[in-house]
């Protein structure tokens, strides 16, 4: 399969972009219920929905976590300097570790920008330093505890 940047952009037409905002508001309504939505039929919706994901537009469907209803207090923001030899080994082990919710190769002297999720300050603090402080190539951690959440959003709206 071509990589992201190696597919040809795909046109979304109004009733793409409808079926896109249905989709992000409830990714199991079933085809039925979103085509009398659309005006169209449960053929053409499914296959429309089948369509958008061969063609990469639609990723997955997935579930959204509340972390403190299954018991973690702590999210933190990490900018991680790497030496930039290291800087995909460095990315490539940060990625296998669970509490790391995303990771970003970023613009600027800070390289890696990430996010992790913990039960409580005593495991960031045992990540840190079992972890991350031990990966050959790192520079400097500048570490921000969440205090408040205002928005937070899956993926991107059209």
């Amino acid at each position: 399969m071509p990589s992201p940047q190696e597919m040809p952009i795909t046109k979304l037409d109004a009733t793409d972009r409808k079926i896109i905002a249905m989709l992000h508001e409830n990714s199991r309504i079933s085809y039925t219920d979103l085509a009398k939505e659309i005006g169209l039929s449960r053929v053409s919706v499914q296959a429309r929905v089948n369509a958008l994901m061969e063609e990469g537009v639609i990723e997955r469907f997935t579930i959204v976590i509340n972390p403190e209803r299954v018991g973690i207090s702590v999210s933190a923001f990490f900018n991680v300097e790497v030496e930039p030899q290291f800087l995909h080994d460095v990315a490539d082990q940060l990625a296998m570790e669970p509490p790391i919710s995303s990771l970003y190769h970023m613009t600027g002297p800070t390289k890696l920008h990430m996010h992790g999720l913990f039960a409580d300050n005593q495991e960031m603090q045992d990540f840190l330093k079992n972890k991350l402080y031990v990966l050959p190539g790192i520079m400097s951690v500048d570490t921000q505890v969440l205090i408040n959440r205002f928005k937070s959003r899956m993926g991107m709206r059209l």
